[in-house]
């Protein structure tokens, strides 16, 4: 028996899989649970649709993320953050941080899209990297540099 998948299944498939499996599992359990729909050649067709549709946005999504991320590849960003007369840095820099410093120069990136490398090592002013993730598999390298507050 054909079906189709709703979201992922464990040894089965992943979401929009058309498998085959025994008609009991997909009767008693797999459709009830909402896990799968059976696989008629209307759903056939409509899941084909939907998967084109989805295809060509996911296509216009990912042209955008990656114009954004040639922006910011290479991008220098400062953050200034109090410091002690030894060059320490008093509490933390984050992604939140970050984000606002990227807001300032135009492009909004949410502060969860925003990881620092080797983030325990930033406790004194410096130039430390930072991947910003424009798309699933899409990321930018910038660089961040810590300066202290006036």
């Amino acid at each position: 028996m054909e079906i189709i998948l709703k979201q992922d299944v464990n040894n089965l498939g992943h979401a929009d899989d058309i498998v085959k499996v025994k008609p009991g599992y997909a009767v008693n359990f797999l459709i009830p649970q909402g896990y799968a729909v059976l696989a008629t050649e209307s759903a056939k067709k409509m899941h084909a649709e939907n998967l084109r549709q989805r295809a060509h946005k996911e296509a216009k999504i990912r042209e955008e993320a990656s114009a954004l991320a040639a922006k910011l590849e290479g991008k220098e960003v400062k953050v200034a953050t109090k410091i002690s007369s030894t060059g320490k840095i008093f509490g933390s820099v984050n992604n939140i941080q970050i984000a606002e410093a990227l807001a300032g120069e135009g492009f909004e990136i949410d502060r969860r899209n925003i990881t620092i490398v080797n983030a325990d090592k930033v406790t004194e002013v410096g130039t430390f990297d930072v991947f910003v993730m424009c798309y699933m598999d899409i990321k930018a390298n910038i660089k961040m540099t810590v300066v202290g507050e006036e």
